[in-house]
């Protein structure tokens, strides 16, 4: 990605997490969800995604768990709504082919933002889409910012356990 903020991406992956774009302090660091008040590693862990929670200077070694990260937009802002519509538009494209290309059983984009870009639909439920992109099973989760203030840890980590448990279940074939 642009920006400093480099994809953590490979084949054979279970999950994508694909947040809006990064926010300021982790393109300053070049770690995905570096911000003080961000919640993803711990949720993750609590999840049961990960062994133990990871910190962002280890955000690489989330493929050892078959997760990557990616973003939508490569643009770091300070909120997420300082994107604009066009620039979700831009990157769509190039964006599902990433997908496809790295093939993730699901794709988990943080936030109902990203996706109802991408998607072009204004109503989106939490958890399991029931439609693909890029090939892969779309799931869209509360976005774990500390500046999210409509869900707790403790809701973030059963919206993302949904998911993990999803993660388990045997492919169909």
């Amino acid at each position: 990605m642009a920006e400093g903020l480099k994809d953590i991406v490979a084949g054979n992956l279970a999950v994508i997490f694909c947040g809006i774009n990064p926010g300021i302090t982790a393109a300053a660091q070049g770690r995905h969800f570096a911000g003080r008040g961000n919640r993803f590693w711990r949720t993750l862990h609590l999840a049961g995604f990960t062994l133990e929670e990871l910190r962002p200077e280890d955000d690489r070694s989330i493929l050892h768990y078959r997760c990557g990260l990616t973003a939508v937009v490569a643009r770091p802002t300070a909120r997420a709504d300082q994107l604009s519509l066009q620039e979700f538009k831009a990157a769509a494209a190039d964006f599902e082919q990433k997908i496809a290309r790295c093939a993730p059983r699901f794709v988990a984009f943080l936030g109902k933002a990203a996706y109802a870009a991408l998607s072009g639909q204004n109503e989106l439920k939490w958890g399991r889409q029931g439609v693909t992109f890029g090939n892969a099973e779309v799931w869209v989760l509360p976005n774990p910012s500390g500046r999210n203030l409509g869900f707790s840890l403790e809701q973030l980590v059963s919206a993302y356990r949904d998911l993990y448990l999803a993660a388990l279940e045997p492919e169909a074939a």
